[in-house]
């Protein structure tokens, strides 16, 4: 055993012996199907905190034949599919975080000498006993001469393999030497099974083209059959929150929301793990450098940029175009660039089938606010939200007028002027007005009543079992006296099932009114 090649199993066995252990093994059982083919390269990249490395962790613990870890797998998942423990312990492992290279080195002809030369020590630690192996000759060729000698090929795992991309944002010279380095390293060599290297950002495109063109990669916006291994299911929180005595419905609010495929909801594993250690539900997200990303890039000045961000923390989805993204943090040219960095960063969720972004959940919500507030530019919207509570208060007090007023004020201070004239400005202008009721409602926008949709639905949520239901309807230049006759004509309150009581809210505005006008008309429904 060295220290990166053939690691002992140590890492693993802690993660089993932590009490909110969830078992992953089965992602074992997928990259035993590509071992050793033409698909033998992957690369899987997910925001910090989502178990990439743990994932790393046993894929070494597995494979490499410096440990015994068949009682450890023995009474996993895995154990329970044929030929689990085919490739058990049977490989030599090369298990290495880039970072650490990184944070040791100046410049990258630096940090690829001291990769080189620590993977060397290894080897000739384990096989100096061998007359054939040159291990001067180079990386690729030393591990050439060790496959030919013992036939028994490498299994590679590296952690922060994007490390680089990162910290040297702006070294274009430095990111083509690794990536060269990477390609020689392990494209078209027999001595590799297995490649499998984590990461935040997808693989970095020069053009169109990517130097790692032999790696399939699996993402926050294409997870494909990686989608359940990182990050946890719904199922393993709901075990997680019955073993713990936790509620499902907070945790859900909280941390869920992170849509990687139709089917697949994945939580932040940190976040869930800190609000069942800690006994408590709260922010626990890690301001890294990618805090510092939102911050800086929710801030820049694109077209469109600034309406799209309003319009998600109204809890609305945006529609954008993710093939412009050069997978790194520097080239950003349009306001879709940032919108999908922030998905690979974790700060928004993406659906592949519609190709819309929207924020996933409280914990992340809260980000994106404390963000904002960190620059001027965004004080009206800032102001809006902590106004919103007060809104929520006079809407179920019925103060109509004073409603109207407000949403006036924020339709008017935080639309662009070139979109304030139509309905979909209306929508998340209101939604904006009422970010706080999120706080104690479910919002539903266009639910479905069997006579057609409702615009917006205040649900009340877990937290607020007494609260009263709010149904709104919008009105572009008609009035808000046929909002309220829309809801009751088309039977809106019956699809609201387990209430007798709501309100009918009604907003109308007139696009003409020379002091841009919004109406009001609150009602106090009973079936």
């Amino acid at each position: 055993m060295g220290i990166y090649l053939n690691p002992d199993n140590d890492r693993y066995q802690m993660m089993l012996n932590t009490d909110t252990f969830v078992d992953k093994s089965m992602l074992i059982k997928y990259t035993n199907d590509l071992f050793a083919t033409e698909k033998r390269f992957i690369c899987v990249s997910r925001p910090r905190r989502f178990g990439k490395s743990v994932n790393l962790n046993m894929l070494s613990a597995y494979y490499s034949k410096g440990c015994d870890s068949r009682e450890m797998f023995g009474s996993l998942k895995l154990a329970q599919t044929s030929e689990w423990d085919k490739h058990l312990n049977k490989y030599n492992v090369i298990h290495i975080n880039m970072q650490r290279f990184l944070s040791n080195s100046n410049s990258m002809d630096e940090l690829l000498a001291l990769l080189r030369r620590s993977l060397i020590k290894d080897f000739k630690r384990a096989y100096k006993h061998y007359e054939d192996i040159d291990f001067d000759c180079g990386l690729s060729f030393c591990m050439e001469d060790i496959f030919a000698e013992e036939k028994i090929p490498f299994v590679i795992l590296i952690d922060e393999w994007d490390c680089v991309f990162r910290e040297h944002r702006n070294d274009m010279d430095a990111q083509k030497k690794y990536l060269d380095f990477i390609r020689d390293w392990l494209k078209d060599q027999s001595y590799v099974a297995l490649a499998y290297m984590t990461g935040i950002l997808p693989i970095k495109k020069y053009g169109t083209h990517s130097a790692l063109n032999m790696f399939t990669e699996y993402s926050m916006t294409n997870s494909g059959k990686m989608a359940e291994f990182t990050g946890f299911s719904e199922n393993e929180v709901a075990e997680l929150c019955e073993r713990y005595h936790k509620d499902i419905n907070e945790m859900r609010y909280w941390y869920n929301g992170y849509q990687v495929d139709e089917s697949i909801h994945l939580y932040c594993p940190r976040s869930v793990v800190a609000a069942i250690d800690m006994g408590r539900y709260d922010n626990y997200w890690t301001r890294t450098e990618t805090y510092e990303a939102l911050s800086k890039y929710i801030a820049m000045d694109m077209d469109g940029l600034q309406e799209a961000a309003e319009r998600l923390l109204a809890g609305q989805r945006v529609k954008i175009d993710i093939n412009t993204f050069q997978n790194d943090m520097t080239s950003m040219s349009s306001r879709d660039d940032v919108l999908t960095l922030l998905v690979h960063l974790g700060y928004l969720s993406y659906l592949q089938k519609t190709e819309e972004v929207f924020i996933p959940n409280k914990e992340v919500r809260a980000e994106f606010v404390t963000g904002m507030r960190a620059e001027g530019k965004w004080k009206k919207c800032i102001d809006a939200i902590q106004q919103s509570k007060e809104l929520l208060e006079l809407t179920i007090n019925g103060k109509a007028g004073e409603v109207a007023n407000r949403i006036g004020v924020i339709h008017r201070e935080n639309c662009d002027p070139k979109h304030y004239n139509n309905e979909q400005a209306l929508r998340y202008t209101v939604l904006l007005s009422y970010f706080y009721a999120r706080e104690k409602y479910t919002v539903i926008q266009e639910m479905p009543s069997g006579n057609g949709f409702a615009d917006i639905l205040l649900l009340p949520n877990f937290q607020n079992p007494t609260g009263i239901p709010i149904i709104i309807e919008l009105k572009y230049d008609k009035s808000a006296d046929s909002a309220i006759k829309q809801i009751k004509d088309r039977h809106y309150p019956d699809a609201v099932k387990d209430y007798d009581r709501m309100l009918l809210v009604g907003i109308n505005y007139d696009k003409d009114s020379t002091d841009k006008k919004h109406e009001c008309v609150i009602e106090e429904y009973v079936k």
